[in-house]
């Protein structure tokens, strides 16, 4: 093997983590690699660029495989398929593509982000560096959660003892996930406490909704479109989103409770409402937390400030009187059984993430043979299972931060009707209610909770006209910039209002004996399953070119769908619905 010449030393410290999986893949040494990328490009072998080949550094004998490295921008920017090096459609490439995750190469470009810790794992556990850190920031903060709720109680320590210690470890979290990107953060939120202090309480709300979503759409066009940092990259914006929910929960809740009458509020608003505006360390505590800072849930602030007082499981046993309950004494619940629940659960997504997402990855929807050679049946049933096999990822992450929560003693609900503790304030999915939904709405309702919950708080109650659809927009921008988040919200707005429609023109019909409603719910869950997974596709593939070819592989039926019976159904009434919404200068209207 020939020498290397000095001048590639730089190169193999930057770019060996990159390059040494594919040169497993290609049976090509390592030298052989640096060699033909110094010779084409010296010093700089690989170039992160949004939406063209990653790899155009490397020799002809491996462009082919360059898309390995960018699969989700070139499969979902480009073709949507894989090609050959002569430009044509290759089957075998793309299988071979589909069995890979981009996600298992690290451009150096993105070497720098995030805390270097595990660097030298990555060759052997394929995730990004902050995939890393993400997971074992969220284990430290498990057990420090346990430590937080045994040796600094409420009744062993001062709230600004808890909400110092909360605040400095969720700093430390981020620092060591994001690196110098937690900057966004902190400017974030001091900004928005600058806004709270200084603005008016009737205008608290609109400044802090609009600086926040503002601030948090700059950073998302920022990291994607200026600096090409796509989603192989540090992303930083997770937190950025939580960050975005608390602040203007919180601005709400505090105009709620300055600025309103009574009689304005509905009786959740004025059970949420602050009427004292809290202290910097208070604030600080209650956006950058370590239980929640990294991965959720949003969560109301008075709910966060009884839990640091001492006073939440007692507030919530009041709430539901604990009396009628059969207890002789007010009870002092335990989060342990709630917690190994919960991480039980986790342990059984990570495993089917690990064996479903590898077997099911969503470039299988942009296959050659699924795009021309399935039948239409086949493929419901595929992108089906595709979409099924994304699930588990959310499921683990979201079910571990309600574990973490749950173990400092947060998230307490109250007690059921068969006299349990429930452990469910801060749960962010209902896995059983989100697998057996029989409505659009009842999928919607279960899936991604808190997010749903703040999207009604601050939009859905309190614009005053088409709340469905600007609640839809909201959603989409807060999100992120990608056009998929886009095609996936607006075509839930189509089928939201169809389903809406049949279900109030067909339903009362299915109710007279329990073999008809048997027969409705089995339909209903059939069809809301697939409509659910032909809605999200889009969010899970990102760009336009591969959205448009699968619907175009599905000839678009749920949009023709949709729009035949939002068109030609009549729209009945719903009554019993009441809907108290706001503007954001809190005039009170008529419901759409």
């Amino acid at each position: 093997m020939a020498t290397e010449p000095p001048s590639s030393l730089s190169y193999r410290t930057t770019g060996s983590t990159c390059l040494h999986p594919l040169s497993q893949l290609l049976g090509i040494p390592l030298d052989q690699l640096f060699c033909t990328a110094r010779e084409r490009n010296p010093g700089r072998a690989l170039c992160m660029k949004k939406d063209r080949l990653l790899m155009e550094t490397v020799s002809e004998s491996i462009e082919k495989y360059a898309l390995v490295s960018a699969r989700v921008p070139d499969v979902s920017s480009h073709t949507g398929k894989a090609k050959n090096r002569d430009g044509d459609s290759d089957p075998g490439l793309s299988r071979e593509l589909s069995s890979l995750d981009a996600h298992e190469f690290l451009s150096p470009a993105c070497e720098d982000r995030g805390c270097p810790v595990f660097s030298s794992l990555l060759c052997l556990l394929h995730p990004f560096l902050y995939k890393v850190n993400f997971v074992a920031c969220q284990l430290v903060a498990l057990f420090a959660a346990f430590w937080f709720r045994i040796y600094l109680s409420p009744g062993k320590t001062s709230p600004e003892a808890r909400h110092a210690f909360a605040t400095i470890f969720g700093i430390y979290f981020v620092i060591f996930c994001f690196g110098w990107y937690s900057v966004h953060l902190f400017v974030l939120v001091l900004m928005c406490y600058g806004i709270m202090v200084t603005a008016s309480i009737s205008n608290i709300h609109r400044y802090s909704f609009f600086v926040a979503m503002g601030y948090l759409t700059i950073c998302h066009i920022s990291r994607i479109y200026i600096f090409h940092y796509g989603i192989l990259t540090t992303d930083f914006s997770g937190p950025l989103m939580i960050v975005t929910q608390k602040i203007t929960t919180l601005a709400f809740q505090i105009h709620d409770g300055l600025g309103q009458r009574a009689e304005d509020l509905s009786a959740e608003q004025h059970r949420l409402a602050v009427k004292v505006k809290p202290s910097f360390l208070e604030y600080l505590s209650y956006l950058l937390n370590f239980m929640s800072v990294i991965a959720g849930p949003c969560n109301n602030f008075k709910d966060y400030i009884a839990f640091i007082e001492g006073r939440h499981t007692h507030m919530k046993l009041l709430e539901v009187n604990w009396k009628q309950k059969d207890f002789h004494s007010l009870p002092e619940p335990s989060p342990t059984g709630a917690v190994i629940r919960k991480l039980c659960m986790t342990l059984v997504s990570l495993l089917l993430f690990l064996t479903l997402t590898k077997t099911f990855p969503v470039t299988c929807l942009v296959d050659d043979w699924f795009v021309h050679k399935a039948n239409f049946p086949t493929r419901l049933c595929y992108l089906y299972v595709v979409m099924q096999a994304s699930k588990p990822k959310y499921y683990f992450a979201w079910t571990l931060a309600d574990a973490v929560n749950n173990a400092a003693g947060f998230g307490f609900s109250g007690v059921d009707k068969n006299g349990n503790f429930c452990w469910d304030l801060l749960s962010n999915l209902n896995i059983w209610k989100i697998e057996t939904a029989t409505s659009f709405k009842m999928y919607l309702e279960n899936w991604n909770i808190q997010t749903a919950t703040w999207l009604k708080r601050v939009c859905y109650e309190r614009v005053p006209w088409y709340p469905t659809v600007l609640t839809f927009i909201l959603s989409a921008l807060w999100h992120g910039v990608y056009p998929g988040y886009y095609f996936t919200f607006l075509t839930g707005t189509l089928v939201t209002l169809a389903a809406r429609t049949v279900r109030n023109n067909y339903r009362h019909y299915f109710l007279s004996s329990k073999a008809l409603k048997f027969v409705y719910d089995l339909v209903t869950w059939a069809v809301t399953q697939l409509a659910v997974s032909y809605t999200v596709a889009p969010f899970v593939m990102l760009a336009v070119e591969p959205t448009i070819s699968l619907y175009k592989s599905m000839y678009f039926y749920l949009h023709i769908v949709s729009l035949l019976i939002i068109l030609f159904l009549p729209v009945r009434p719903q009554a019993h619905i009441q809907r108290w919404p706001q503007t954001l200068n809190s005039v009170k209207k008529k419901t759409d």
